[in-house]
């Protein structure tokens, strides 16, 4: 198949939904196909809005369409394997929203059915494929700050207290680490490859999920990260990469557009690449490239790292005695 032009469909039409939808409007040879929602008011209301002609009130009637190529799997984290599986069941190249999966099992599974039926599967870590994120990832390599020996990152907001939300519900997966701390994670085994230890303390709230949280990873070599995340805590969103002989700090990690401001030798460079778009498009031209090469897997997302990001995420949630009812199945 050429994929000429990569036809969506999405499952789950909520907020990151919208995003993803408006990232795609920007990118010529992608077009939203398909929406699903069970509810199929929210998938008419939703393909009405972002232009997806056919609208479906089951996961299942949607991935059978045989206009649709590839899915956005939107749907809340525990959802995750679920519905990647019955989209690559029926052959659908699948992005799934972040964190991938509930633990390391669920993750397994899924890279495992992906490998069966030979479908193309990623995460959606969206963040990772930002123009300004490929320019620090390029900087540090060329080693323009010499040996990165540190990542540090805060990712921390303060939402509203509601138990029964996605942020606050246990059985949603509530709690900072995997809505946020996810990505503070990705962007250190980005930087750093992956992690030899981690290194966990967190507030537990009244629901049972991680408020806040501080934790470090040690890395290959003597490289370190410390890392904060939170849902009840508000924090600037800063990020940097300490080397050698100067760093790299990300203006703003989790944003399009965005730069970063380059200090090696004495001299501070401002560097803000080109940009389009709100920046979900990126990822999606990303699974659009893996599709027309052929590919199972993204080589700059690959299985494995997404793999030791869970992994290291299962380990934090073992020392912080975090636990979700998907665990036990």
């Amino acid at each position: 198949m050429k994929y000429d032009t990569v036809r969506w469909g999405i499952i789950g039409p909520g907020a990151i939904a919208r995003k993803f939808a408006e990232g795609l409007r920007v990118i010529p040879d992608a077009k939203l196909t398909a929406c699903a929602s069970r509810e199929k008011e929210r998938a008419e209301a939703f393909g009405k809005e972002f232009g997806a002609a056919r609208r479906y009130g089951s996961y299942a009637e949607m991935v059978r369409d045989d206009e649709v190529d590839a899915v956005y799997v939107a749907t809340p984290h525990p959802f995750h394997r679920e519905h990647t599986l019955l989209c690559l069941d029926a052959g659908k190249a699948v992005l799934c929203e972040k964190p991938f999966a509930m633990n390391v099992h669920e993750a397994e599974a899924m890279i495992a059915r992906a490998r069966e039926k030979k479908v193309f599967l990623m995460e959606a870590m969206w963040t990772r494929f930002l123009p300004h994120i490929r320019e620090a990832k390029r900087l540090a390599d060329a080693g323009r700050i010499g040996d990165p020996r540190l990542w540090r990152a805060d990712f921390c907001f303060r939402a509203g207290w509601d138990p029964e939300s996605r942020l606050l519900n246990p059985a949603l997966g509530g709690g900072g680490l995997l809505d946020v701390g996810v990505y503070t994670l990705h962007h250190a085994f980005l930087f750093l490859g992956p992690a030899l230890e981690v290194r966990a303390s967190a507030d537990i709230g009244k629901t049972g999920v991680d408020e806040a949280m501080a934790f470090s990873t040690r890395h290959d070599g003597g490289r370190l990260a410390s890392m904060t995340c939170a849902v009840r805590l508000n924090l600037p969103h800063a990020a940097a990469l300490y080397g050698t002989d100067g760093h790299i700090a990300v203006n703003e990690l989790w944003w399009q557009p965005s730069g970063l401001k380059v200090t090696a030798g004495g001299k501070t460079e401002e560097v803000v690449p080109e940009a389009v778009g709100n920046g979900y498009n990126y990822e999606a031209v990303e699974v659009a490239r893996c599709l027309r090469e052929g590919l199972l897997e993204s080589p700059h997302l690959p299985w494995s790292e997404t793999m030791a990001v869970m992994r290291a995420m299962d380990d934090v949630r073992k020392q912080i005695g975090l636990k979700y009812p998907a665990d036990a199945r």
